[in-house]
Formats: C-alpha cells, sequence, structure tokens
C-alpha cells in the first residue's frame, strides 16, 4: 500500500468536527488490520518478589500501597477517608449508586451520578467501575466499555476505582492476555507522578493525586 496522503486546510468556524474526522476515516479505510501483540518469554516478565503469597487481593495492596494508592474493603472507610480529607463533592457511576454513592450521601457527601465536563473543578471524587486489576504490579485497570465517564476517572483528585476479587490478574502477562477490544485501555499505577522537575517526585499533576481501589 502506498503512502496515506490528507489534505491539510486552515481551520476556519465552518470546519465542522464531523467533516475532519470523515475525511481521516476515508484516508484510513485502507489500512491493513491492527498487528498481533508481540510474541514475549513470560518467564521474562514476572517481578517474583513482588508475586509472594497466594492471595490475590493481598498481593495486589501490598504493590498498591508500595506506589501510594489506597486498597479499601468497605464503603465506610471510604466514606471516613473523603470525609476526613474534605473531599465531599464527587461523581459516582449510576450502576453503582444504591451500593457506594447512597451512603456516601447518607454520610453527608454530596453525590452526583451526571458528569458535567463544564463543571469538571466541582468534582474532588470520581468514583468508577474498573475492569480489573493486576496484582504483581499494584495496577487497576480502567476502559471505555466498563468504565461510565473517563474524564470522572482522571480528572478528579480522588479516584476510586471499584473492583470484584474475581477480576485481580495476578501478573502483568496474564492481564495483556485478556485485554478485551475497548479502543482505550489504562493501567492506573498509584496516583498520577511526575519527576520531570529537577527529578523531584511529584504527585497529582497529570491525573488523580489519590488513587483508591475499592474491593467489592
Amino acid at each position: 500500500m502506498g503512502p496515506i496522503r490528507l489534505t491539510l486546510f486552515p481551520m476556519t468556524s465552518a470546519t465542522s468536527r464531523a467533516t475532519i474526522f470523515a475525511k481521516i476515516q476515508s484516508a484510513t479505510a485502507a489500512m491493513p488490520a491492527k498487528a498481533p501483540l508481540p510474541v514475549y518469554d513470560l518467564s521474562l516478565t514476572h517481578a517474583l518478589p513482588k508475586l509472594a503469597g497466594s492471595d490475590l487481593w493481598e498481593i495486589f495492596c501490598r504493590n498498591f500501597q508500595a506506589v501510594n494508592g489506597k486498597p479499601m474493603e468497605s464503603v465506610a472507610q471510604l466514606a471516613g477517608f473523603l470525609t476526613t480529607t474534605r473531599q465531599l463533592h464527587g461523581y459516582c457511576d449510576p450502576g453503582l449508586y444504591d451500593s457506594i454513592g447512597a451512603p456516601l450521601a447518607a454520610a453527608g457527601l454530596t453525590v452526583e451520578t451526571t458528569y458535567d465536563r463544564d463543571r469538571y473543578d466541582d468534582y474532588q471524587f470520581g468514583i468508577t467501575r474498573a475492569s480489573g486489576a493486576i496484582a504483581e504490579s499494584g495496577s487497576v485497570i480502567i476502559d471505555d466499555e466498563r468504565t461510565s465517564r473517563r474524564l470522572a476517572a482522571l480528572a478528579p483528585w480522588v479516584h476510586v476505582a471499584v473492583l470484584e476479587r474475581s477480576e485481580i490478574h495476578r501478573t502483568i502477562a496474564d492481564a495483556l492476555a485478556s485485554l478485551g477490544d475497548s479502543p482505550n485501555i489504562i493501567w492506573c499505577t498509584g496516583p498520577s507522578k511526575t519527576a520531570d522537575v529537577e527529578g523531584i517526585l511529584i504527585e497529582g499533576v497529570h491525573g488523580p493525586g489519590e488513587q483508591v481501589a475499592l474491593l467489592v
């Protein structure tokens, strides 16, 4: 297949977003299917000291805490954390409201089930459904298929990823093998971090400053 040529034109008020994406889709329609995942040696990928133990939740908690994540096992524990840190207004996935949002509201927090992008500064916490977790690295997995609002998982200071014990993968290789068809999959290994400025580690710069994993 020859090179793909895209015609660039100046942006004007009359240029619609739909027109731009239609041109991109037309230009890339002849592209072949995605390349398969690379073949790799599974024996070389595991951090064995991090996998000590047999209970995946316990292994995950240990590695999650090592990257400053906060594992929790009850809504009462979450309510106490949010109240103590004065994170009192947030968003909750509508599908999780009865089990999580309503108890938080009863504890005095303001919980919305519709995320208004124009009011992103109003949301101090976001509660969304995780697609899974990785015990080996202490990572939670979110994607576009099960996360109700991706911005609600990335913009608030506190992100609460809700997961079930059966969704915890033992290793990174196991998690890679289970990747679905979601076009956007994110692994969150603790709070957002950067050390670009003089090698000083700062959390909460490009995303949540507190990452919570709530087991249900």
